[in-house]
C-alpha cells in the first residue's frame, strides 16, 4: 500500500471536498464550504500521497454525544488500494465514543453495517422546475427576524444535537434566504433555500403540518425567482412526500440515513426537508 498521509483540512481547503462532491454529482451549495467548517474545524480529513489529495471524508462532532459523517470519496484511480478504509477509520476515530449518523448511498448499506451503522429510514431527493407563486402568504416573515434561540429550540426537535453556530451561519450566509411562518406568535414552520452548482436546494424545511410547510416553501420559491429546486424528504414523512410530489418535484435519488447507536427521540414527521446529506 502506498504511503497515505491523513490530516485535517484547513477551513480554506474544504473546497477540495466540495469540488469532489460536485464531480460526483452531489450538487453542493455555493457557500457550503464556509458553513460546513463551523461546527468542527478538525472534522474534515484528507488522505494524501506525496502531497496529492486522493481521499476525503468528514466526521463533524456536533457535541460530546453526536457526530455526522459525509464526503467519503476516494479518487477513482486510487480506489481498491485500501485508502478508503484507512481514511474511514480515521474519521470513526475522530468521533470517538459519539453516536455517528450518515446519509449513505443505498447500495453501500451492507458495508456501513459492518462498521456498526443501522438503517433508520431513507431520505429521497426530489427535484424539478418550479414557478413563482402569485403572492407568498402575508404570515411568512424573514427567518433572521426570529430570535436564534427560538429557531435552535425548534431545530432540537428534529436534529440529534444542538448546532447553534452552524444555524447562525446557515441562516445569515449571503445568498442563503430563510423564511418562517408564525401562528399566534409561535414558530410553526421555517426553512432555508440556498444556491447550488445547479439550481437551488431547500433545507432545512421544518413545519408543524403540511399547510405551514407549503406556505414557507412557496415563499422560498418566490425568493429564488423560480427555476430548478431540490428538496430532500425523509421517506417516513408521507405528508412531506405528498407535498413534494404535488409541487411537481420528481424523485432524483435516495440515501440511507443510518446511525451507530441510539439518538434522542426526534419529530421526523416535522422534517419536510433535510438540511444537508453531508452534515445531517
Amino acid at each position: 500500500m502506498s504511503d497515505l498521509q491523513i490530516r485535517s483540512l484547513r477551513p480554506e481547503e474544504i473546497t477540495v471536498a466540495i469540488d469532489w462532491a460536485a464531480a460526483e454529482g452531489w450538487n453542493p451549495g455555493l457557500a457550503d464550504a464556509a458553513c460546513f467548517a463551523i461546527p468542527d474545524v478538525q472534522g474534515f480529513l484528507v488522505g494524501e500521497i506525496d502531497g496529492e489529495p486522493v481521499a476525503t471524508v468528514s466526521c463533524v462532532n456536533y457535541d460530546d454525544r453526536f457526530a455526522f459523517l459525509g464526503f467519503y470519496i476516494v479518487r477513482e484511480s486510487f480506489r481498491g488500494s485500501g485508502h478508503g478504509l484507512r481514511i474511514w477509520n480515521a474519521a470513526i476515530a475522530h468521533a470517538s465514543t459519539r453516536v455517528i449518523g450518515l446519509d449513505g448511498v443505498v447500495a453501500q448499506q451492507d458495508n456501513y453495517k459492518k462498521s456498526g451503522f443501522q438503517l433508520a429510514y431513507a431520505n429521497i431527493r426530489y427535484g424539478g422546475i418550479v414557478t413563482v407563486p402569485p403572492k407568498p402568504s402575508a404570515e411568512v416573515v424573514a427567518l433572521d427576524k426570529i430570535p436564534l434561540a427560538i429557531v435552535e429550540a425548534d431545530d432540537a426537535t428534529v436534529f440529534p444535537a444542538r448546532r447553534t453556530a452552524f444555524l447562525r451561519a446557515w441562516i445569515n450566509t449571503p445568498g442563503h434566504v430563510g423564511r418562517a411562518l408564525l401562528r399566534d406568535g409561535r414558530l410553526a414552520a421555517w426553512g432555508v433555500i440556498r444556491p447550488c452548482r445547479t439550481g437551488y436546494k431547500i433545507g432545512p424545511l421544518v413545519a408543524d403540518d403540511r399547510a405551514a410547510a407549503e406556505a414557507v416553501v412557496q415563499a422560498l420559491f418566490a425568493s429564488a425567482g423560480g427555476g430548478e429546486v431540490f428538496l430532500d424528504v425523509p421517506a417516513v414523512n408521507a405528508v412531506g412526500i405528498a407535498l413534494a410530489e404535488e409541487l411537481g418535484l420528481k424523485p432524483v435519488f435516495e440515501t440511507a440515513r443510518m446511525y451507530t447507536g441510539p439518538i434522542p427521540p426526534l419529530r421526523i414527521d416535522r422534517v419536510f426537508g433535510v438540511t444537508s446529506f453531508e452534515l445531517g
